[in-house]
């Protein structure tokens, strides 16, 4: 995934020199790659784990307008509502581990189910209609990726290291790659899956809240179509990409890392050359496709290897 992530910039750079400029670069690495990686953090987390989380896209644009009428209708303090608006986040991915672990709903219907309630909720209560960041909130932006142009890409830096380490340096990432390589074991072992997988569920609720609230400070705006789809399909598609198992029990923070610069790259360097959004789709499902074919037939040499 490197060696395509750098090759990937170097033919855009090739094809058109407008791809490396100051403006172009900032929007890939201060805007689209941070939005990617820092939600891919906690697919990856799940889909190791034999978990995936399809409503964190829409607490992208659902917790910034909780922190919003907080503060604006009930005059909450601008940084404790910016905080309730993170645990909510963790609060949806609580209730996705429960119906999920607890009740034992496969989680592709749970979070789509809890994805459009926040959704239906989040136009309900905004009219669909954006709003502006509240005065006494704005000195927080700096801070989350609005004055200081670099301090969303430092947020995903950070944020991406921590969680390598969390996966390959504690035992919350060996009881995670443990519980989606094989759960009967697991369970056997003593793990408590059920504490392993809530967890996974809320980390990635918190990612998506922190994702909205550092797409808030951006663009200034408070749009309730900032989240839906796109930011849970680029994230699932950056840790696939990136060799994340979809079935569980392997994965890497890094490989989602390159894969998020890849679909960074692809979408400033379509948008550089003038290429129609829609074909990013496109040569994102064929991605996917590809790399869910490497992913099986690895599998398999793995299993004739063994043998």
């Amino acid at each position: 995934m490197f060696v395509i992530a750098v090759a990937s910039f170097i033919g855009f750079w090739l094809v058109n020199s407008a791809f490396v400029q100051t403006t172009t670069l900032a929007v890939t690495f201060n805007n689209t790659f941070p939005a990617i990686i820092i939600i891919a953090l906690g697919e990856v987390l799940l889909l190791i784990c034999g978990e995936i989380d399809l409503s964190v896209g829409f607490l992208v644009g659902f917790c910034p307008f909780m922190g919003y009428f907080l503060d604006a209708y009930y005059h909450v303090p601008a940084l404790l509502a910016i905080l309730i608006g993170l645990l909510v986040g963790a609060v949806v991915g609580w209730v996705n581990g429960f119906l999920t672990v607890t009740v034992g709903l496969p989680s592709f219907i749970t979070t789509l189910g809890t994805g459009f309630v926040v959704w239906g909720v989040m136009l309900y209560t905004s009219h669909a209609e954006p709003a502006v960041v509240p005065a006494n909130m704005e000195h927080f932006g700096s801070w989350l990726g609005g004055g200081n142009k670099y301090s969303w890409l430092i947020w995903a830096l950070v944020l991406t290291a921590i969680f390598h380490i969390l996966l390959t340096r504690t035992r919350w990432g060996l009881h995670t790659v443990s519980v989606g390589g094989n759960l009967l074991g697991s369970q056997e072992a003593g793990i408590s899956v059920a504490r392993i997988k809530y967890g996974n569920f809320m980390f990635t609720g918190v990612l998506g809240a922190l994702v909205g609230f550092q797409t808030m400070y951006y663009t200034n705006t408070i749009d309730p179509n900032a989240g839906s789809y796109t930011p849970m399909f680029n994230a699932v598609s950056a840790a696939v990409i990136g060799g994340t198992a979809m079935l569980g029990g392997s994965g890497t923070i890094i490989g989602a890392c390159f894969g998020a610069v890849v679909l960074a790259n692809l979408q400033t360097g379509f948008s550089v050359e003038g290429v129609s959004a829609n074909l990013f789709y496109v040569i994102e499902g064929a991605a996917i496709l590809v790399a869910m074919i490497a992913n099986v037939q690895l599998a398999r040499l793995r299993e004739r290897g063994g043998r």
